[in-house]
């Protein structure tokens, strides 16, 4: 049996006469037609039995095109604010669920607080939108947790640390200290509350496998994705023991007559910012799908990124997204 499960980070999805944080943003009918279409287009392009969405302020209207596409099931953990003043105008966005096998129940992520009081965050913590965690029954009748998250989105001028495949934890947690502990790195210190969270409530489900489809807002080989997957970095007496792996590298896509000089391929990008492509949308998997792991009960068979409409425009479009999809295929 294979099940293919996806992210999608819709772009702001606001069904008019709706705006999104000011009054002039919103789309016209003709405007909500056209990107309702592409959405629906980009789904079926995705051929996908779960899928995962962010920026969803318009719910109900994200539920009602997802069944036209046969998704019978649809979940959010929280549902879009409107300012007082003025009840037309969306302040904050929401993550979603749609699966076309029965969700069996939704529970709550609670905010794991030896790790943000460790993080020294002060004041009271919450998501920046609450995840979604559902149980979901496969036609195999093995029931899978489903995490939708959507990290904190870092601030404007907020200093951003890049790291790559060469920097160990113990580098990462130096370069970063400093700014967490005197506050240059509002952003990055919520998004480490956020990813710990996750890990403690993920490393609860202990024989449930786990799968978390995210905007991560960090990149490749960040202190995120550390908090978010690594055991070391919560105890340093623990050896470097990962509870997710990035399906991207579960799975190696076969080149066939490769050039001789064919460097290795890189990473796709899942969104730009000033011209440079960034990974910012992810799957993680638990050890249950671990292709090292003699009792893995499924594998990763594919993992595609859908960026075709980036590389004609890497800004995005209003009307389309301005973040690639991504798809990972699991074999029973």
């Amino acid at each position: 049996m294979k099940i293919r499960v996806g992210t999608f980070n819709l772009f702001q999805f606001v069904e008019p006469p709706y705006s999104w944080y000011t009054k002039k943003e919103k789309f016209n009918e003709e405007q909500w037609l056209e990107k309702k279409a592409w959405i629906k287009n980009q789904i079926i392009k995705m051929d996908c039995d779960i899928i995962g969405f962010q920026e969803v302020f318009s719910a109900n209207a994200l539920k009602d095109l997802l069944e036209e596409l046969g998704f019978k099931y649809f979940k959010t953990a929280d549902t879009a604010k409107t300012k007082k003043d003025n009840d037309k105008v969306f302040i904050n966005t929401t993550v979603a669920i749609a699966s076309k096998y029965p969700i069996s129940q939704s529970k709550e992520v609670k905010a794991h607080i030896p790790s943000i009081r460790k993080l020294g965050y002060k004041g009271f913590f919450k998501f920046a939108r609450i995840p979604v965690k559902v149980d979901i029954t496969l036609p195999n009748d093995i029931t899978t947790t489903f995490y939708i998250c959507h990290l904190k989105s870092n601030r404007l001028n907020e200093f951003e640390y890049v790291f790559n495949k060469t920097h160990t934890l113990e580098q990462k947690k130096q370069t970063v200290k400093k700014a967490l502990e005197d506050n240059y790195s509002e952003a990055l210190k919520q998004r480490l509350c956020e990813a710990s969270s996750l890990f403690f409530d993920i490393k609860k489900q202990k024989n449930k496998p786990s799968i978390l489809m995210c905007d991560l807002n960090d990149k490749e080989f960040s202190i995120t994705i550390e908090a978010l997957t690594n055991n070391k970095y919560h105890d340093e007496n623990r050896k470097e023991t990962f509870i997710l792996n990035d399906a991207a590298y579960q799975f190696k896509k076969k080149i066939y007559n490769p050039h001789p000089e064919q460097k290795k391929s890189s990473r796709v990008s899942t969104s730009y910012f000033a011209g440079k492509g960034n990974v910012l949308d992810y799957i993680f998997i638990s050890n249950d799908f671990n292709k090292k792991n003699k009792k893995s009960i499924a594998q990763v068979t594919n993992y595609e990124v859908l960026d075709e409409h980036l590389q004609k425009n890497q800004d995005g479009s209003l009307l389309e997204s301005d973040h690639a999809q991504v798809v990972c295929e699991l074999t029973f």
